[in-house]
């Protein structure tokens, strides 16, 4: 966690950005013990509904080899210059970190303290309970990132397990996980508010979660063009494992899926990212109809799990990319445009009745703390030149994919159980129009 690329590779879904500013002190022969570092951080949630957290801090490191512990240590210097002050909210990062112990049994234990002030600016009305209450940026978030993450870095350098499907060689194993690393990371960034990016609601109503935003991307490692994207997030009265299971079950995914053609899916590659069934990557094959004349598409997926929430993350691959990948070329190339489902484990909203994105008012019967929020993220290419002009038809059928797909969700789950789902429809299914304001 000293270096920013393997902080943000441990934690894609909380750290957007991160970068040494400046490293005071290197440590001793080389031992990151006694090293000191400046250190820029923006930290996300995964919807365009919460701003971003920026602090620059200090990072210390500290091994006591008697005791077997090390300690990295982070806290503030933003009121030491007025030129660092973070965007808003304003937010501080106060002393924080970590002590990780080495225990007789080869595992580590590890205590974790989050320390922050943080300006009080209300999120949308789906989060507030979400971000007040800690568990959007507390400890016992990143504890249990850390936890899974740990799990698929074993599962990275091992080289006796067997994977199910055509994965011929370790090399071709690690090169498929470090795609789907990047795939993960990308989807991330991409549908929170990372970087000042800016998003348009489609509508005035306050209760549609619903945004948009474009970008032109010319960059290697996505699709050159203009990109859409578009988010939606909605309370569901379902604890998120349930919700997450519904979601990675393969033969429900012509149903739920936001870019579904109706073809079904078979996987031909499985590589398991830990000890729950629910941390793996997933290479499925798209079945077209048999008088179609599709060539041969592909579909990389990971899907995670811990106490914190749940994602799962896909993107069509091209054939030739994931057998060149596989034969051990460098995977960073290959143009990836993740769309897929974060759920986060949360009560009802502030409300009594929660307001989904399609505007209905959901009730439960069930334990209220068993509900989650569930964003769900769509992009497509909207055009391949960089310079062209998005058309509200682009706009108009994205939002569409979006509504009909959390109806779907919200189908499939209430026909399984109890819970009712009362009112009627608005929110997100109104039409975009031209005052369409800016977030």
């Amino acid at each position: 966690m000293i270096f920013q690329n393997k902080w943000m590779d441990l934690f894609p879904s909380i750290i957007s950005r991160a970068k040494t500013v400046q490293v005071i002190t290197t440590g001793v022969s080389g031992n990151a013990s006694g090293s000191l570092h400046l250190m820029y951080a923006e930290m996300q949630v995964l919807s365009p509904l919460v701003p971003t957290r920026e602090a620059h801090f200090l990072r210390f490191c500290q091994q006591n080899v008697e005791e077997g512990t090390w300690a990295i240590v982070d806290f503030p210097i933003d009121s030491f210059h007025d030129s660092l002050q973070p965007s808003s909210p304003r937010y501080r990062r106060r002393s924080s970190g970590c002590i990780i112990q080495d225990m007789p049994n080869g595992y580590s234990r590890v205590t974790w303290v989050e320390h922050s002030e943080v300006e009080e600016k209300p999120a949308h009305q789906i989060f507030n309970h979400f971000v007040n209450s800690g568990m959007a940026f507390g400890a016992q978030r990143w504890l249990a990132i850390l936890q899974r993450q740990c799990e698929r870095h074993a599962s990275l350098m091992a080289r006796n397990i067997s994977d199910l499907g055509v994965i011929p060689s370790p090399e071709a194993r690690k090169n498929m996980m470090k795609l789907a690393q990047r795939l993960i990371r990308t989807f991330c960034v991409n549908i929170s508010t990372s970087g000042g990016q800016s998003w348009t609601a489609l509508s005035d109503s306050s209760n549609d979660t619903v945004r948009i935003t474009t970008r032109k991307n010319t960059e290697p490692g996505q699709p050159s063009g203009v990109i859409l994207c578009a988010v939606s997030t909605t309370w569901l009265p379902f604890p998120h494992h349930h919700v997450f299971d519904l979601l990675r079950d393969e033969r429900r995914r012509t149903q739920l899926d936001v870019r579904s053609s109706g073809n079904s899916l078979h996987e031909v590659a499985h590589i398991a990212n830990g000890s729950h069934p629910g941390n793996c990557i997933s290479l499925l094959r798209i079945n077209a109809a048999s008088n179609s004349s599709q060539n041969v598409e592909l579909m990389l997926q990971e899907s995670c799990t811990d106490q914190s929430g749940s994602l799962i993350v896909y993107t069509t691959v091209d054939v030739d990319a994931v057998q060149l990948a596989m034969s051990g070329e460098d995977p960073s190339y290959i143009p990836l445009l993740p769309v897929g489902f974060a759920i986060l484990p949360a009560g009802p909203t502030d409300n009594d009745s929660s307001i989904s994105s399609t505007g209905n008012a959901i009730q439960s019967t069930e334990d209220p703390n068993s509900g989650c929020l569930l964003t769900v993220g769509l992009q497509v290419l909207a055009s391949t030149i960089p310079s062209a002009k998005l058309n509200l038809s682009s706009v108009t059928a994205v939002n569409n994919h979006i509504c009909n797909a959390v109806l779907q969700i919200n189908a499939a789950l209430s026909s399984s159980t109890s819970s009712t789902v009362t009112g009627s429809g608005g929110g997100s299914c109104t039409e975009p129009t031209a005052a369409s304001k800016q977030q």
